[in-house]
């Protein structure tokens, strides 16, 4: 069928003929001819509104101006931007506007006064409107709407961007205004301070509360985010040395979107805090897993400053120096997941090559590390299936086991743009969350009963004729036995044990199962269970049961937490796994590796080694000695850090590189004091399989080193030939193409495209070859190409609740902070916003126990106690109680449970028995938040 052809639209603009690309506006075929028309409510990526009247134009024969930014040019139009008619009338608009202003700009770019300088617009010969009282309630955000011209460019980047609805334009005529929620200031509304009405806003009316917006930056840079796996690309302002501002750029996972963290969150790299000089612990000085200090008294009292040379030789002579007496096996090595890709390659070859075993892990084996073991079974690959914003292609939308809106927000704001077009979303969460006020369907299913649940569905796919039959058999094995499995579990079955009517699992059942286009986006509600691979392998098996995967709009996500998660793990920082996911059992595979190292193959271990925790216990069995640590703090992220401290006191040796004397660097015996990720230039891979180039914003502070320039150093002191990588961004690009050469999802991406585009989705296995955004669209990677069912029984939690401990903990993030808190309660705004540790409550759960909201509440467990703040949380299930992992004085992660799943070793953080008291004793603040050290 031959395409349809369209008339060219051609008319004339200003004395040329020009040609209108197919929905374009006035305005934007001018700004592709460089023709210059003012607007201040126009904005690329908003709805069009035509409110401001600045860009009014001239069409010949109609008898009143036009707006450029909504009218659309026709055939033969004759189009006049600069006749003395529209440029009195954009004269006029800029003058009366200009008449309201404060004396002086609140922005140094205002764009009103930007177009009145450009179109020789003088001082305003009219008197302004009263003046309105300036709103500092927020901590991020200063409102002063003496300079709103009312363009509702805020508004319409929190309604239809963010989607948060919180900013509103009140009243009418003259008396009409900018409102949050109903009338609130700004630090009592449900604001959520994603600033996009920050970068929305044209003059200044609304501007981060430090006032940067007055000043111009001396030096701007594009780089990324540094928080979660969404992988937003930012422009950082940089006046003397420090990040002013952060703006959202358009990278494809954001396309110029932030969050709060985004935005605000850049300030801890200059803390007081941060580690500036080498540190080796003095003489005598006690290792005391109980006394967690304040960290400037910490380092006083424990530590005395070293030379670089002293410190690395001493570092890296203690770890020889056990590898030698006790073995390679005696020693282990934990990587970052906010390392770069070229710091988690070097990191992982120095464990492998200088330790001489596989002892090393990260951060994903206490959040996905399940999800990556069925994705690697089942589909034969652990990345993602398609991008988030895919979801803009779904028909339906299941969002199971995940928060985005706290733990990825602007990965949340695709979800909800999906649901104002059309798609149907379903939340399947013990806990409501944001989006379940969008939800088609939310099933709040009672905690750790996910298989019950998912093979209820299943069943009804298959009892209904649901199964897309022809993909079952040309894609897939091992479907009997699956049905096999789900043949007895029917919705009636599972309705009393999930508390999920019947009726509505088969519901959702069908309504996934007979779109269009169906997507699966999980977080770690899903994975860190003891039962989190099989919670992951019955999602795939919906996917596959249906064929929705492989297409637009369909397939697995599980949601990457931290920025380089993904990346981390593609480049070996797994126990089991070279470099790409390739096995360290698999011969050829350490063949190839050892020839590309340029070693005898006998000098990499073919044992798998030890994950997070079960190096911990290695170490209370005097099997494992020593310890180097790049980023990661598992004094506060492990489960039960009681013990995971005192297993880090135990050990003869541990090597803490940082940027902070977080808990675990306390326990330290030399200290190496690092880049934070404003400091270095590397390549991270998002959530999405995007890898993407991220450039030095800042030089680190005092005598702290590149990451990467410590590794090199380490290496070269442990037995690595590591001089051939060179130095600074030269010895980035080596590692990286050592990487490529080495990682064949990699292979086509040189260091020389990131540099030139910024970005590059993998696979991409060959120069020049298009990458696959979305995988298996014709094959799995498996050995045989098919897709594998694996089917599961339900199991119970390993802790459940009894008449001692009654409630569930639920554990997880927050939006205003980050992980352990190491970074975001450093952040003067993030800290300010979210200063104390609270327990998320449901109302009855408080009113049982007699605690007012704000109250404190002691809740223990089998394994420790914590006290904190009650917060009433209408959203969560009765007898649940949520808390954030984030703060030291409250360290949850004392009370969770270390059982682990027995397929990916992920400890069970989702889920264990808990009892609360009323009161409680929260120990003293020491000094640790941003807000005081501000102050």
């Amino acid at each position: 069928m031959s395409p349809v052809l369209r008339p060219e639209l051609r008319f004339t603009l200003d004395g040329r003929s020009v040609v209108a690309d197919a929905g374009e506006t006035l305005i934007e075929v001018a700004d592709r001819q460089g023709v210059q028309i003012p607007r201040l409510c126009h904005s690329p990526g908003l709805e069009p509104a035509g409110n401001c009247r600045a860009c009014m134009v001239e069409v010949e024969g109609e008898r009143l101006l036009v707006a450029a930014c909504c009218r659309k040019p026709a055939q033969g139009m004759v189009v006049h931007s600069s006749s003395p008619r529209a440029l009195q009338a954009q004269k006029m608009v800029l003058e009366l506007l200009l008449s309201d202003m404060p004396a002086q700009p609140l922005k140094h770019d205002d764009e009103l006064r930007t177009w009145a300088r450009q179109l020789g617009v003088g001082s305003p010969r009219f008197e302004p409107r009263e003046r309105i009282a300036t709103d500092t309630s927020h901590a991020a955000i200063t409102v002063d709407l003496d300079a709103c011209i009312q363009c509702t460019r805020c508004v319409r980047a929190c309604r239809d961007e963010q989607v948060n609805g919180v900013i509103g334009l009140a009243l009418r005529g003259e008396s009409s205004r900018i409102v949050f929620d109903l009338g609130d200031s700004l630090g009592g509304s449900s604001c959520v301070a994603c600033g996009e009405c920050v970068q929305a806003c044209p003059t200044g009316a609304l501007a981060p509360a430090t006032g940067a917006a007055r000043m111009p930056a001396q030096v701007q840079v594009g780089s990324l985010c540094p928080w979660c796996g969404v992988g937003c690309q930012v422009r950082y302002l940089v006046t003397d040395g420090q990040i002013s501002q952060a703006q959202g750029r358009d990278g494809p996972a954001n396309h110029g979107r932030l969050c709060v963290k985004g935005r605000f969150g850049y300030d801890y790299s200059r803390h007081p805090q941060r580690l500036t000089v080498p540190l080796i612990r003095r003489a005598g000085a006690p290792k005391d897993a109980t006394a967690m200090a304040d960290p400037e008294l910490a380092r006083q009292a424990w530590f005395r400053e070293a030379t670089w040379d002293e410190a690395l030789t001493v570092a890296a002579g203690g770890l020889a120096h056990l590898r030698e007496v006790h073995g390679p096996h005696a020693l282990a090595g934990f990587g970052s997941a906010k390392g770069s890709n070229e710091e988690a390659y070097l990191f992982q070859k120095i464990v492998r090559l200088g330790f001489g075993s596989n002892h090393v892990d990260h951060c994903t084996r206490l959040c996905h590390a399940s999800s990556v073991a069925a994705l690697l079974e089942g589909l034969g690959s652990a990345a993602v299936s398609n991008p988030v914003r895919d979801v803009l292609q779904a028909e339906v939308v299941i969002v199971i086991g995940a928060n985005p809106t706290v733990n990825h927000p602007v990965a949340a704001t695709w979800i909800k743009n999906a649901v104002q077009r059309g798609t149907k979303l379903v939340v399947i969460d013990p806990r409501q969350s944001d989006l379940t006020r969008l939800a088609h369907v939310h099933l709040q299913f009672r905690p750790a009963s996910d298989v019950m649940l998912l093979n209820a569905m299943m069943y009804t796919i298959i009892e209904e004729g649901l199964v897309d039959e022809r993909f079952v058999a040309d894609r897939t094995q091992g479907y009997e036995a699956l049905a096999a499995q789900v043949r007895h579990v029917t919705p009636e079955l599972a309705e009393p044990v999930c508390g999920i009517a019947a009726e509505r699992i088969r519901e959702v059942a069908r309504l996934y199962a007979t779109s269009r286009a169906s997507m699966i986006f999980w977080g770690m509600g899903v994975s860190q269970h003891v039962h989190g691979t099989d919670n992951a392998r019955c999602l795939i098996a919906l996917a596959l049961l249906t064929g929705q995967i492989g297409r637009p709009g369909t397939g697995l996500h599980p949601l990457r937490g931290q920025n380089n998660v993904q990346g981390a793990s593609d480049a070996g920082l797994i126990p089991m796994m070279l470099p790409d996911y390739q096995r360290v059992t698999d011969a050829a595979a350490r063949a190839r590796f050892a020839a590309a190292w340029g070693v005898p193959v006998e000098r990499l271990s073919a044992e798998p080694g030890l994950t997070v925790v079960e190096v911990m216990h290695a170490i209370h069995r005097g099997q494992v000695k020593g310890l180097y640590v790049m980023g990661e703090n598992p004094a506060m992220s492990d489960p039960d850090t009681g013990q995971t401290r005192q297993a880090l006191s135990e050990l003869e040796w541990l090597v803490v590189q940082d940027i902070f004397l977080t808990e675990t660097a306390m326990l330290a015996d030399v200290v190496l004091p690092a880049s934070s990720f404003f400091e270095k230039t590397g390549s991270f891979t998002n959530t999405d399989r995007t890898v993407q180039l991220a450039r030095q914003v800042l030089q680190p502070p005092g005598q702290a080193r590149a990451d990467l320039w410590i590794l090199l150093q380490m290496a070269q002191r442990l037995g690595l030939d590591a001089a051939g990588y060179g130095a600074g961004d030269a010895a980035v690009a080596a590692l990286f193409d050592e990487m490529r050469r080495s990682m064949p999802n990699l292979a086509g991406i040189t260091w020389q495209k990131l540099q030139d585009e910024g970005s590059a989705v993998y696979p991409c296995r060959a120069e020049g070859e298009a990458p696959e955004v979305v995988e298996f669209s014709h094959h799995f990677a498996t050995a045989d190409g098919r897709a594998h069912f694996v089917p599961v029984r339900s199991q119970p939690a390993d802790e459940l609740p009894d008449a001692e401990y009654p409630l569930v903990l639920i554990t997880g993030r927050q939006l205003e902070h980050w992980h352990t808190g190491s970074m975001s309660r450093r952040s003067a705004v993030l800290d300010a916003l979210e200063p104390d540790p609270v327990a998320l409550m449901h109302p009855r759960d408080m009113a049982a126990l007699g605690v007012p909201p704000g109250g404190l509440v002691t809740l223990r467990s089998r394994r420790g106690q914590v006290s904190l703040f009650a917060r009433v949380d209408e959203q969560a299930s009765p007898g649940a109680v949520f808390v954030a992992f984030c703060y030291y004085e409250a360290a949850i992660n004392r009370l969770t449970n270390p059982a682990l799943d027995l397929v990916a070793h992920i400890p069970e953080f989702k889920y264990c028995a808990i009892r609360a008291e009323p009161g409680g004793v929260l120990p003293g603040q020491t000094g640790f938040g941003a807000s005081e050290a501000v102050r």
